[in-house]
């Protein structure tokens, strides 16, 4: 049988496609350009969309198990919901849900408390499926590398509470294990969650540090200023995503992102290493410049 990838061409589902074929998985991707997709041979790449209904019916048959990722868009709840309804339709059995850590706790920002409602349509559905909730994206940083490295700042508004920051790869890597295991299991398989975080839990001034000491000067955390934050983000990003952005920043300065007790020593037992952390991110980074 067959799984699918959606977001297949993003950063995640990218990854989670070459973690997939390596373990010599059968798998589909859809995307919306085919000729531009480049991802590995053997990878079955079929055109659609995830609000062409006729598109993904026709990618979806065939299918055992999906990789469901939505992005960032303001239609990305309806997305979810048509994609989730055509995959028991289709009778995918095995699902592996791209959700966020503390979906049901930042419930005034719209990507998590959208994601928080697909994860309840997955239980009031009864579909089998692990719901995977990662935390801030270490990799989300490459888009101010350039802050940090001509001026000296550090302006993502993370706080003091900490975020538990993880690793593209490691998401992916968590990801392709849970669809082989739901690919692979001989009945269907029981409702999971997984919160996929980084080993560490990281403030503002915290990641601050580490920036000064990969690049041998000083770096500034200059504070909490999610206004500024949601201002800079609209030189390059619509208004609403950016205020959504806002919302998630000051949830940041109030919750943080923390994992719960076992998280990590349950993902290093499924990886078998130890997770990637952001300090090797950014001495990575700073040899790169």
């Amino acid at each position: 049988m067959t799984i699918l990838v959606t977001g297949a061409t993003g950063t995640v589902g990218r990854q989670v496609i070459e973690q997939l074929a390596a373990r010599g998985a059968n798998v589909r991707a859809l995307v919306r350009n085919p000729s531009k997709a480049a991802l590995p041979d053997g990878v079955d790449v079929v055109h659609g969309d995830l609000l062409d209904v006729d598109s993904l019916r026709s990618a979806f048959s065939g299918v055992s198990t999906l990789f469901l990722l939505n992005g960032v868009v303001a239609d990305e709840f309806t997305q979810a919901l048509i994609a989730l309804n055509i995959a028991r339709d289709a009778g995918i059995d095995g699902i592996v849900y791209l959700s966020v850590i503390h979906s049901d706790v930042y419930l005034n920002v719209p990507h998590f408390a959208g994601k928080f409602a697909v994860e309840r349509m997955i239980e009031q559905m009864g579909l089998h499926a692990t719901i995977l909730r990662p935390a801030y994206f270490i990799g989300n940083d490459l888009t101010i590398k350039d802050v940090v490295m001509q001026h000296g700042i550090y302006p993502i508004p993370i706080g003091s509470r900490g975020l538990a920051m993880v690793d593209t790869s490691d998401i992916a890597e968590v990801a392709a294990i849970e669809l082989i295991r739901r690919e692979e299991s001989a009945t269907p398989l029981p409702l999971e969650r997984i919160n996929v975080v980084g080993p560490d839990t990281l403030t503002g001034a915290d990641v601050a540090a580490i920036w000064s000491e990969a690049l041998g000067r000083p770096v500034a955390y200059p504070g909490d200023d999610t206004a500024g934050f949601e201002q800079t983000l609209r030189s390059f990003m619509p208004g609403w995503m950016a205020y959504d952005m806002r919302l998630m920043g000051e949830r940041f300065l109030t919750e943080g992102m923390l994992p719960k007790e076992g998280d990590r020593e349950r993902l290093t037992a499924m990886l078998g290493r130890p997770l990637r952390s952001y300090r090797d991110f950014a001495a990575r980074t700073a040899a790169s410049a």
